[in-house]
């Protein structure tokens, strides 16, 4: 096995982050008085299309993380005509989101096993408190020897210099031949890797086409692939 660091996102790779916000979403707005299940269902359709651009933003550089929890939701009640605070409503969001864990299936058993071949590092672009307490509440916290969250590194993947950070958090020095990147993402995860020059495995389990210029080493559908691909 030449391998002998992984890199991990976290948000859809090892944690499913569409059930666990969706349902902190819910319970966001159920608090501030708002209980239609449909009408929920169309505010969550316009929040996550809000959210998506800007942190395509964050990912470019263009806007600070500080700016976007609070413009997300500024946005999505500006659009129906909601008189709620969005300051209010993104603290209690945020204030959610680490009690709600959901692990993707075979999250656990990859993380074991990774273990037993070499260091394990979560690399994730998100909220340096929320990520945190997303960890620690979640069965993996000792099953990782390092975390790298962009909103401390100052740069998000696909960034080299995201990358470049990681390794000055990792325990020892690695030739980047024995470094392997694990994600969900081609925009972030794969090309942030390809970027840095090391391997990448794509986790791909709606089976989307790979979009240039991003370009993975590997791909599979099921975390369970992996060990048996790297044993």
């Amino acid at each position: 096995m030449k391998y002998k660091l992984f890199l991990i996102d976290l948000d859809d790779t090892l944690l499913d982050f569409q059930a666990s916000e969706k349902l902190c979403f819910y319970k966001t707005f159920n608090q501030f008085g708002l209980d239609s299940r449909p009408l929920l269902e169309k505010i969550h359709e316009i929040y996550k299309i809000e959210n998506n651009k800007l942190w395509a933003q964050v990912e470019l550089g263009k806007i600070e993380k500080d700016f976007l929890k609070i413009e997300r939701f500024k946005r999505t009640l500006e659009y129906f005509e909601l008189t709620l605070s969005p300051y209010e409503v993104s603290e209690y969001y945020l204030a959610q989101l680490p009690l709600n864990i959901v692990l993707i299936d075979g999250a656990l058993d990859l993380c074991q096993g990774l273990k037993k071949l070499g260091d394990v590092g979560i690399v994730t672009n998100g909220i340096k408190e929320t990520q945190n307490a997303r960890i620690h509440n979640s069965d993996l916290k000792n099953l990782i020897d390092f975390v790298v969250i962009s909103d401390e590194c100052g740069y998000a993947k696909p960034d080299l210099r995201f990358f470049e950070y990681a390794m000055t958090k990792s325990n020892q020095a690695y030739d980047k031949d024995s470094i392997l990147m694990i994600g969900d993402r081609l925009e972030a995860d794969i090309l942030g890797a390809n970027h840095f020059n090391i391997d990448s495995l794509w986790f791909n389990p709606h089976e989307k086409k790979v979009q240039p210029p991003a370009n993975p080493t590997y791909v599979v559908k099921t975390l369970n692939e992996i060990l048996k691909m790297l044993n």
